[in-house]
């Protein structure tokens, strides 16, 4: 019986290897190697994903530059899909990576890369084609002035290092402001400071409701005004955070978001949710449009929207009738500590998904350092309130005469713009960026969650106290999945909870072990009694 129970159970675990083998073959590919040459001999179609709004401007850029890069390599062909959103872009590599037809280049951001990364080499490190000789950044083959790696600018490339490797280039940087209504400012008595600081917005946020007896704010005449309106929560939290140094997250994956600094922050937020003096986008109203409208005073959104504010913005979204007219002011996000300011750093990066054919994958790279050079640096920077990511473009003679023409004119030099984007050129020493792991796309927007949460909680009557936080953090916990990544915690002081969860490979393993020893065990029950029956 022994000799039957060892055969028996050697040929389950060899299937559970079988299964073990095949699950773990199935997933990824092999990695990329590096081709001696590219081969100008062959035909290639490549395609590249980008994000684009409703500027009609950068999508003329981005033909232009496949059309240039078409003239160099007349063997490459790439075709241009374009999408109004960023999160689509990442669903839609998600859904594609299981059918291995991503595609080639992408503008995307490092947290989704993280993402994609869970498939074994699904993009590709960039280390060894960024050195090469030949084809690497200033390589003496590329036809076309390359930027070398020393020309890109130090901090915004190592936004995109992490997992042990450099997965993207970035292509374009913004970071956040704050658009001021300086003329109401001023009609309400103050005078906007030098730094700004967040007790200085809430005061003249709370300032601002004051009201007639028929209902209309006094600042502007009108029976609607938000003062103060965040477009991206995630960022308002996030910022918050770092500026006071507390929690958030660890480069290992550790969540230290829900701790008592964000708490109080809540509380806060909530103070002036309840009077109305503070509202979020996606509760309210696109920042740009109340700004305009004169129903806001202090709008914060990206530099990268700098094209939609202010009275003679070229992007107006709102009818010539409600637009009014005011002074419009451009200044770093508010601090706690003026003397130590910090804001974030973010903007589009561009990845290499991998393929089966290495030549494929450099005639990939070589397009997407195309996208490098100064003729798309530059064209592109000045459709908004971008900077160019690369040295050689931003001290250009013709990048250094498109920022001192600020305010020539209401469309390419229109002064909140140009603004905009020097206040991110005077500043990169005092931007940040949160880890990257698999999961922190999901962390950032738990943390925009509490907010907009707490908002929303507000306005429909609630009472925000420590029994409702605690609730919240319960829920956006679960909702986000956030106590399934490794290091989940419940405070930002304490360590990694468990080691997270299994390798996939590991839990069936397992479970074709547990399995065996289950099918044993019944083997031998039913021996047992099969015996007794034949006595």
């Amino acid at each position: 019986m022994k000799k039957k129970i060892r055969v028996f159970f050697g040929i389950v675990l060899a299937a559970g290897l079988l299964a073990l083998t095949g699950c773990h073959g199935s997933k990824g590919m092999e990695a990329f190697i590096m081709p001696e040459e590219f081969d100008l001999t062959r035909e290639y179609e490549i395609t590249f994903w980008a994000k684009n709004d409703t500027n009609k401007t950068q999508t003329a850029i981005y033909e232009q530059a496949i059309a240039d890069f078409e003239k160099l390599y007349p063997n490459i062909t790439v075709n241009l899909r374009l999408y109004t959103d960023y999160g689509k872009i990442y669903n839609d590599v998600i859904t594609n990576i299981a059918t291995n037809t991503t595609p080639n280049v992408c503008i995307t951001y490092p947290d989704h890369i993280a993402t994609y990364l869970t498939g074994t080499n699904v993009v590709v490190p960039l280390e060894e084609l960024a050195a090469d000789e030949s084809y690497g950044l200033g390589g003496n083959k590329v036809l076309f002035d390359s930027p070398s790696v020393s020309e890109i600018i130090p901090q915004f490339l190592e936004e995109c290092s992490f997992g042990g490797h450099y997965y993207a280039l970035p292509y374009m940087r913004s970071t956040e402001a704050c658009y001021i209504n300086k003329t109401y400012v001023e009609k309400l008595g103050y005078t906007l400071p030098e730094e700004l600081t967040w007790d200085f917005i809430w005061e003249v946020s709370e300032a601002a409701m004051a009201q007639d007896a028929a209902g209309n704010y006094l600042v502007n005449g009108q029976k609607v005004m938000i003062p103060f309106i965040y477009k991206s929560t995630d960022n308002m939290m996030i910022q918050m955070l770092h500026q006071k140094n507390a929690g958030y997250s660890t480069e290992d994956g550790d969540i230290l978001l829900f701790n008592d600094t964000a708490r109080e922050l809540l509380f806060t937020i909530a103070e002036h949710a309840q009077t109305g003096a503070f509202s979020t986008f996606k509760i309210s109203s696109y920042p740009a449009n109340l700004l305009n409208a004169g129903q806001c005073i202090f709008a914060i959104d990206s530099t990268a929207g700098a094209t939609w504010m202010g009275t003679n913005a070229p992007l107006l979204d709102i009818s010539e009738d409600k637009l009014v007219e005011f002074e419009t002011v451009v200044m770093k996000i508010p601090q706690f500590d003026t003397e130590h300011p910090r804001m974030i750093s973010q903007g589009p990066s561009l990845c290499i998904f991998n393929k089966s054919d290495s030549q494929e994958v450099l005639a990939s790279w070589l397009f997407m350092q195309y996208l490098l050079t100064n003729e798309v640096q530059i064209a592109y920077s000045e459709t908004e309130g971008y900077v160019p990511v690369t040295l050689k473009a931003q001290q250009s003679a013709e990048y250094q005469d498109y920022l001192a023409r600020c305010g020539e004119d209401n469309e390419e030099h229109y002064e909140v713009k140009i603004k905009a984007a020097q206040l991110l050129l005077d500043n990169v020493e005092y931007t940040f960026v949160t880890p990257v792991f698999n999961g922190s796309a999901s962390l950032r927007d738990a943390a925009g969650g509490l907010i907009e949460n707490t908002v929303k909680s507000v306005r429909r009557g609630q009472k925000v106290n420590d029994a409702y936080l605690e609730k919240l953090y319960e829920d956006t916990r679960s909702l986000y999945r956030l106590d399934q990544l490794a290091g989940q915690s419940g405070s930002a002081s304490s360590g990694k909870a468990d080691l997270g969860k299994l390798p996939k490979t590991a839990v069936i393993l397992l479970s074709v072990l547990a399995g065996a020893w289950v099918f044993i065990i019944i083997y031998v029950v039913s021996l047992k009694v099969k015996q007794k029956r034949n006595e």
